[in-house]
């Protein structure tokens, strides 16, 4: 049976990055505590990157890599907000702050943990987790 799918509209907080994404109306969002994850309150939720559609700001985007670089965390270069960004877990989607989404809001959110501080230990946790949501 396949889910309900919503189109929700996300901004950061000038308004200078619009974004939409597809996703459904209970969303699994991801508390990790890995470094930036702790100092940014990174919670997000993740999409396949054809769910995904920036619609305006890409001249604002600037992005940060450190570590391995394969995370690409952008954020609005005039207000400072990261509202998504492509997560090295999921190099193939986007990584959604659910506190970005403009209208409308998902029905539920499902908080689960993620350690961040043992990444290698913790992707292997939830690996099934990660392969579900990019398949949708």
């Amino acid at each position: 049976m396949a889910m309900a799918r919503t189109k929700y509209n996300g901004s950061c907080h000038c308004g200078k990055i619009k974004f939409e994404v597809y996703a459904g109306t209970t969303v699994t969002v991801f508390e990790c505590n890995c470094s930036i994850c702790v100092k940014k309150q990174n919670n997000h939720f993740i999409v396949p990157a054809k769910d995904f559609k920036l619609l305006e700001g890409h001249t604002f985007l600037t992005t940060y890599t450190f570590g391995t670089h394969q995370a690409k965390h952008m954020f609005c270069s005039h207000c400072g907000v990261q509202s998504f960004y492509i997560p090295r877990s999921s190099p193939e989607g986007y990584g959604i702050m659910p506190h970005c989404l403009d209208e409308p809001k998902p029905l539920k959110i499902i908080i689960e943990k993620f350690d961040g501080q043992h990444w290698e230990d913790s992707i292997a946790k939830h690996a099934n987790l990660f392969r579900n949501k990019i398949k949708m």
